[in-house]
Parts: C-alpha cells; structure tokens; sequence
C-alpha cells in the first residue's frame, strides 16, 4: 500500500509533463484538464448531473490516497457551482421534478461538509434529503426513477438515491433504524422485482434494467413488470451501490446482512457473465455474441470497480482467486482496448454508450441502437474508480 500511494503522489507530481503511472491518477488529470465534472455543462451553465456526482466519489478517494490538494480544489469548485452560498442547489435542479439522478451530487455535499464544515452545504444535503421524504413511491415503497415515470422503479437509482440516503443517515440520523429499513428495502425490493428467475430466456441471474409496478409501460412483463433485457450499465450502478452501501451501513444493522446476501448472490453471476475470451462484458448481457452487440467500457469498468473492492474488503470469499483473476482479466482489456493517449498527454476514453433509458421499448434494438461517445464521463469516472481498486492490488 505504501508503494501505491507514492506512485500515485509522483505520479500526480509529474502529470503535467509527462504520463503518469497511474492510470488513476491519468484518468482523474485528463478529465479535470477538460474541464468534466465542474458543475457546469458545454456551454458553461450550472448544471446538476450525476455524472459529476461519479467523478466526485472517485476524487475524493483520490485525494484520501494521494494528499493532492487540487483533486479537493477541483472537487469545491464543481460544488460550488451549483450551491449559491446560502445553500440553495441551482443549476437545473427543481425539487418538484422528482428525478432520483441529480442526489448522486449529495455524497459531495456530505463530504464538503465534513471536510470544512461549511454551513452552505449541510443546506444544500438537507434539500435533498428533504425530497426523499416526499418522492413519489410504489405500493411496495420503491422510489420512482423519475416522477414522469410513474411507478418504475430503475436500477440506476439505487446509485443515485441510496447512497447519500445512507450517508445522510449515517452523519446526522445514525439511529434512525426507520430510515435504515427503507435504505435496505430499495435494494431489495429492486432485487425481487428485477432478478431473472429460472426460467426466463437467455437466463443469466442477472437483473434486469428495471421494472413497472403498474405493468402500464409497453415493455412490462406480465409476471413482474420487468424490462426485457440485463443492460451492462444499469446492473454496473446497482453494483458499485451494492460495494459502497455496504462500507456504509453499520454491520450491526439488520440490513447490512440483507444486502451482502444480494451481493454474494449477483456477484459470482456477474463473472460468470463475462466474455471468456476478453474478460469483458455485453452491452446487452443477456444477448452474448449476437450481431449489433459489443463489450462496453462503462458497465465493465463498473463491475471491475465492484469486484474487486467486494474482495479487498471481505463481503465475498474468494479463496481460488478466481473473482480477482476475472477482473484483472478485465481491466487488462480495457486498458488496451479503451485507453487512448492524447497528443497533449491526458488520457482519450473510448465505447461508452450515451444512454440507456426505459422510455421507449427497452429491447436489444433499442440498446445496441444508441451511440458510443468519446471521454463519455460516465465511463471515464467508473474506470477511475476500477482503476483505483486495481492498483490496491
């Protein structure tokens, strides 16, 4: 660990004239010299974007590891430019759309706080836990994914809402066992209505994108109300909640076992469901091999995140190696296939799907259907944190 973290320092050190080492420290440098992840959008507009809110997380440990005051500086800035100094949250966001996406900035409100105790973003989490108390729910009390979504809950929720649902909880409301019991039924109730059972086609174990309570939408099951298909990225964000929340919730909460079992059931599946050749994974994971489909680099820098930090802190055994082996595997793919060095030094980032939604018809078609970008920072910010991990090892 000592070695790590001075080859991160002088890494960090020299990465204006030269490649750094790590390749976090590379990913973090090249986003931040173009500007991602600030709080503002291209035309310089404050926006509140999840996105932001996943390179935050993985600056924050980056700076924890590294000592590196302009990953901080970075990090206050981009919040700074969507919280006015009485703490009000700006830039896009309206309480009264009830979208779950703009709480994955909240986690940076809370750890700002904590770092310099500023009032202005106590404030500003305060807002945002206010609409949780409020968010449209199913029967069940799934949080809707969004309020123009009525009763679909979506994995990528549980990323964006329960993790500063947690942290809130855990800073200000540590024995709020009310809040603690609805954190753990997100999980689970997203699991229950979206695991594939035994016999569901192209059977993976997996979870499926999402599901309708109401089975209104075109796409819902009749058992369940699912979506049809495993996208990459949506079971990607409900990993690394499921890694995250657990170093959050105490061990000695109910729901803390309640979530360790869905990650000790998803997480061996999750390896089983990568390409043997290229240690990869599908966009479409229940669709392997099929023509129009691809290894995506968001949901697999994403699980390579997830993997490896489930076995470095003990919530899954892995005796012979083999979860470690298949994601280094992994990561090995992505750096020589997704990793792209810039004339100017930073680091190009490749075959990140734009989007994923369930406002349409949620088949293969429409997966394989939307476009990749260059430096999409949804994926750039989940191979940061994958890389983090692997260069614990």
């Amino acid at each position: 660990m000592l070695a790590f973290l001075l080859a991160l320092v002088l890494s960090a050190v020299t990465s204006t004239v030269a490649r750094p080492q790590s390749y976090a420290v590379w990913a973090a440098d090249s986003a931040i010299a173009r500007g991602q992840g600030n709080g503002l959008d291209a035309n310089g507009k404050a926006i509140v974007s999840y996105e932001h809110g996943e390179l935050q997380w993985g600056l924050q440990q980056l700076y924890d590891l590294t000592g590196n005051k302009s990953y901080f500086s970075y990090i206050q800035k981009g919040i700074d430019n969507i919280v006015f100094p009485n703490g009000t949250v700006h830039g896009s966001y309206n309480v009264a759309d009830f979208v779950l996406d703009p709480l994955r900035t909240g986690p940076t409100f809370l750890y700002l706080y904590e770092k310099t105790g500023g009032v202005k973003y106590k404030v500003a989490a305060d807002i945002f836990r206010g609409q949780l108390n409020s968010h449209p729910r199913t029967a069940q009390g799934q949080f809707w994914h969004k309020l123009k979504y009525p009763n679909q809950g979506w994995l990528d929720g549980i990323y964006m809402g329960e993790i500063f649902y947690a942290q809130y909880t855990q800073i200000f409301e540590p024995n709020n066992l009310t809040a603690w019991s609805d954190v753990t039924s997100q999980y689970t109730l997203m699991f229950q209505n979206t695991i594939q059972n035994a016999t569901a086609p192209n059977n993976t174990g997996l979870m499926y994108h999402g599901y309708d309570f109401s089975h209104k939408a075109s796409w819902a099951s009749p058992d369940r109300g699912h979506s049809p298909e495993v996208w990459d990225r949506a079971l990607g964000w409900y990993s690394m909640a499921l890694v995250d929340m657990l170093a959050i919730m105490p061990a000695s909460n109910a729901g803390h076992s309640s979530i360790l079992k869905i990650l000790q059931t998803l997480f061996p599946k999750i390896v089983a469901a990568a390409d043997p050749t290229t240690g990869a994974w599908w966009l479409v994971i229940t669709q392997p091999g099929r023509a129009k489909n691809y290894f995506e680099s968001s949901g697999t820098s994403m699980f390579v995140y997830s993997l490896l930090k489930a076995v470095r802190l003990g919530y899954i055994a892995d005796a012979d190696g083999s979860i470690v082996a298949a994601a280094k595997k992994a990561f090995e793919y992505i750096t020589a296939n997704w990793v792209v060095s810039n004339a100017d030094m930073t680091m190009g980032w490749l075959n990140t799907v734009v989007v994923g939604s369930l406002d349409t018809t949620g088949d293969f078609n429409y997966y394989v259907s939307q476009p990749t970008d260059l430096n999409d920072l949804k994926g750039l910010a989940a191979f940061l944190l994958a890389s983090i991990e692997y260069e614990k090892l």
